[in-house]
């Protein structure tokens, strides 16, 4: 492709030209003088190959390439305006809003780091973060309640009119107090947690297929004891104050395994593993702040390794 060395004033004094239909008048707005603006233009011409003007008289018309040319030429030059003026927003401090929704094991273990990295921009766009189940947060998305959702990858029938980027991977635990009765011995007999109450997560949760298909996978169908809950703060108390096993998405746990509080009963999970990453409406316009989040979500997950 030839390298065509067309610069914004070329743009700029173009649409100017067909705006006044006259060249003296242009040079006037553009604070120029009027053999400058006749130079650009010629510039432009060569730069083209085509005659983009012609004299009308006193005054000029557009050629037919010129009015083609001039059909991009003003979406170009209104997308750089629209970028100058985000840019600016964001220097001023005075972005809009940014509503953000986040699974639970999202807000527990990536959120804290990427919200630290977001404010140190000073963007000054207030935050709001919301937790919830993927299911929930994603109609809220489109319920334009949210701008953007941190979370699993829903099914390809939940995604219509929904745009996902990938961020990092993550399995299903199991998870327990710390001295678990399962936690001893020398070997671990996966069919023993029928013996104990299981918080599964709910019917039409995202992670739901995943531990039903780990289930049966390892010939366990339906549990004895069986409690669904998405609460994680219940969840992290059952299993303080009981022998419970807990199926929940490893981030959630991560911070109190890391402490010691909490264990994982010795179960290969690789299979459970699903994608979480940020997805946002298709349609919706360029937020800066929320590219700027994106950013501090993936500097986020480097750092920790996922």
């Amino acid at each position: 492709m030839t390298h065509l060395p067309v610069k914004f004033r070329h743009l700029r004094t173009l649409i100017e030209v067909a705006r006044q239909r006259s060249v003296g008048k242009a040079a006037e707005v553009l604070n120029v003088s009027q053999p400058a603006v006749t130079k650009t233009l010629r510039e432009l011409e060569n730069a083209i190959g085509a005659p983009l003007v012609e004299r009308d008289g006193r005054g000029i018309r557009i050629t037919q390439f010129g009015e083609v040319f001039l059909q991009h030429a003003g979406a170009s030059l209104a997308a750089i305006q629209r970028g100058i003026d985000s840019v600016a927003r964001v220097r001023a401090n005075s972005g809009p809003p940014l509503r953000v929704g986040a699974l639970p094991t999202v807000s527990a273990r990536i959120m804290p780091g990427a919200i630290e990295k977001f404010l140190a921009l000073g963007t000054g766009s207030p935050v709001k973060v919301v937790s919830g189940e993927n299911m929930v947060l994603l109609e809220q998305l489109r319920a334009d309640q949210l701008d953007l959702v941190v979370g699993r990858l829903a099914a390809p029938e939940l995604m219509t009119g929904l745009d996902f980027s990938h961020l990092y991977a993550e399995p299903v635990v199991f998870a327990v107090r710390r001295g678990h009765p399962l936690l001893s011995g020398e070997g671990f007999d996966f069919a023993r947690i029928r013996a104990f109450t299981v918080l599964m997560p709910t019917q039409g949760s995202v992670i739901r297929p995943f531990v039903e298909r780990f289930l049966i996978a390892h010939g366990i169908g339906d549990l004895p004891v069986e409690i669904e809950t998405v609460s994680d703060s219940f969840g992290r108390a059952m299993i303080r104050k009981s022998d419970a096993i807990w199926v929940i998405s490893e981030g959630v746990v991560a911070p109190d395994v890391e402490t010691g509080e909490t264990a994982l009963l010795p179960i290969d999970v690789s299979e459970t593993r699903g994608a979480v990453g940020l997805t946002v409406r298709a349609e919706a316009p360029d937020m800066p702040a929320g590219a700027l989040l994106a950013r501090c979500l993936l500097e986020t997950v480097r750092e920790l390794g996922l």
